[in-house]
């Protein structure tokens, strides 16, 4: 019976920081940092719920902030790749990437079990 080859597991953080693993990128910076904000959270929400493609004006109503700082927040959504963005003349619609953002977090919640510990604690002593 022929062996499976697996690479040793790394000693040190060190070590595991230089591995290159699918988590590098599902942990994306621009998506998280995305989602940190409460206001964009809210806006994301907002669309979420109407699950429809809803213009910035719109979208402003759910909240308490001036249009041009929702833009702003709607932009830097779309750019995460959290929001889909279409813009018909001058009106820009945004519709949340509902099944791409569920297909993201299934592929991360994957890569975290295949990594997580075999047993319940960390045996080399590093966690």
């Amino acid at each position: 019976m022929a062996s499976v080859s697996h690479k040793p597991e790394p000693a040190t953080p060190r070590q595991a920081a230089r591995r290159k693993s699918p988590v590098d990128r599902l942990l994306d910076p621009e998506l998280f940092k995305a989602l940190s904000d409460p206001t964009r959270l809210l806006l994301l929400r907002c669309l979420l719920k109407c699950r429809r493609a809803c213009s910035v004006s719109e979208v402003a109503e759910c909240c308490e902030v001036d249009f041009s700082v929702v833009a702003r927040h709607l932009g830097l959504l779309a750019r995460a790749g959290v929001l889909e963005a279409r813009k018909d003349g001058r009106t820009v619609w945004y519709t949340a990437r509902c099944d791409a953002l569920a297909d993201r977090f299934l592929e991360l919640s994957s890569e975290f079990r295949t990594l997580a510990p075999e047993s319940g604690c960390c045996e080399k002593g590093c966690c």
